[in-house]
């Protein structure tokens, strides 16, 4: 059985890795007739396709503004989140022409997520996906409008948030970790297929289930280092991880100054 943990020691670029094991498992599906390897190559080649084009990433960049409105500010501590909804709306409304303004060209959001706030301007609406609206199961809550950078022309995202929307998103139940953790847990289950009836699934399942069991620290891939399973650096952030600003350092508040 070939699989893809093979590949993993040469030194070699991600492409390059995934461009052999996909050629080598095309002919060995070929040979054994083994559908369930074919759809696999095909998946595979789509995602090489996507590697060499990632203009087709609508968040590879993404930027992120958080607000904190601190207490001495509010005469009723209690109106805190509010007031800090309200603030994001607004900062929403001028944001898209602030950036068309420096050569940006924002991208609709062809209806999804839609927001139906009012504190949301009519003119800006159809480029926002609004998660504060329109709030996931998890808690998670932000808006996020696409823009274009027609001087690198590439993509980037930009997430608004308030001070309790990003520690939920980050370390609450919306955090990527325990998202990721929880698919995992979700793939370790086989319950539908059993053992023995299909010896193509069971292929499979045993590929995913070696991949799991990696131990990062001792793979060979370029661009690819780890201390352990949870301290990587993939030098991009499309394994795991990101790189983030500290929103402190941003507050005009940090030095305790008071207009």
């Amino acid at each position: 059985m070939i699989t893809l943990n093979d590949y993993l020691y040469s030194g070699d670029t991600v492409l390059k890795i995934l461009k052999k094991y996909t050629e080598d498992l095309r002919q060995s599906a070929a040979q054994t007739g083994n559908e369930v390897d074919v759809r696999h190559c095909e998946f595979l080649s789509q995602i090489m396709e996507l590697q060499e084009r990632l203009n087709c990433f609508r968040d590879l960049i993404a930027y992120r503004i958080v607000i904190s409105m601190p207490k001495c500010h509010l005469k009723n501590p209690e109106d805190g989140e509010r007031e800090e909804i309200r603030y994001l709306y607004e900062i929403a409304n001028v944001l898209k022409g602030f950036l068309e303004e420096r050569g940006f060209t924002a991208e609709p959001a062809g209806g999804v997520k839609e927001s139906d706030s009012p504190l949301l301007s009519d003119a800006v609406r159809p480029y926002y996906r609004d998660y504060i609206a329109h709030v996931d199961p998890d808690g998670y809550r932000s808006l996020h409008i696409t823009f274009f950078d027609n001087s690198a022309k590439c993509y980037m995202e930009m997430q608004l948030r308030t001070k309790r929307m990003d520690d939920i998103a980050e370390i609450g139940p919306a955090n990527h970790l325990g998202y990721e953790k929880k698919q995992e847990s979700d793939r370790a289950r086989r319950d539908a297929i059993p053992e023995g009836e299909c010896v193509y699934f069971d292929e499979a399942y045993e590929r995913c289930r070696r991949l799991h069991e990696l131990e990062l620290a001792k793979l060979d891939v370029n661009m690819f280092a780890a201390i352990d399973n949870s301290l990587i650096n993939d030098g991009c952030g499309l394994y795991r991880g990101r790189l983030i600003l500290p929103y402190e350092h941003l507050s005009r508040f940090q030095n305790d100054l008071i207009d």
